[in-house]
C-alpha cells in the first residue's frame, strides 16, 4: 500500500495526538456518540507525548523506541474503539494515518487511518 516514508518525529506526533483529541471531543458533542473510552485513549496518546511536542525534538536511543511503541500500541488500541464505536470521518482517519507516518509506521498508517474514516481517494493520500 502506497504510504510516506518519514524519520521519527515524536513532537509532531505529540501535536497530531492533540489534534485527534480535539477534534474526537468536537466530533462526540456534535453527533452525540459514545466518545468517552477513544477519548479517553485520546488523552493518554496526548499525554505520553505532551513533553517531546513541548521541546519539540526526540529523545534519545532506547526511550525514542520504548515512546514510539507505546504511542502505537495506543494509537491501534484507539483505531479499534473508533470502528466498534463507529465514529469514524475523513479527516479523523487523516490524522491517525499522520500520526502514524510520524511514528515511522507509515504503511500501517496507511492502511490503519481507512478504519478511522480516511476517504480512500483522499488527495491528502500517497498515491
Amino acid at each position: 500500500m502506497p504510504h510516506f516514508d518519514i524519520p521519527l518525529d515524536l513532537p509532531h506526533a505529540g501535536r497530531l495526538a492533540d489534534r485527534i483529541l480535539n477534534l474526537l471531543e468536537r466530533y462526540c458533542e456534535e453527533t452525540g456518540a459514545d466518545g468517552e473510552e477513544p477519548i479517553d485513549t485520546a488523552e493518554r496518546m496526548s499525554n505520553l507525548l505532551f513533553r517531546y511536542s513541548a521541546n519539540d525534538e526526540n529523545p534519545g536511543g532506547e526511550e525514542a523506541s520504548s515512546v514510539r511503541e507505546e504511542a502505537a500500541i495506543l494509537g491501534r488500541q484507539l483505531v479499534d474503539q473508533l470502528e466498534s464505536g463507529n465514529i469514524q470521518s475523513d479527516r479523523l482517519g487523516q490524522y491517525i494515518r499522520n500520526f502514524f507516518e510520524c511514528l515511522e509506521l507509515g504503511e500501517e498508517g496507511a492502511q490503519i487511518s481507512l478504519r478511522a474514516g480516511e476517504n480512500p481517494n483522499s488527495l491528502q493520500r500517497p498515491v
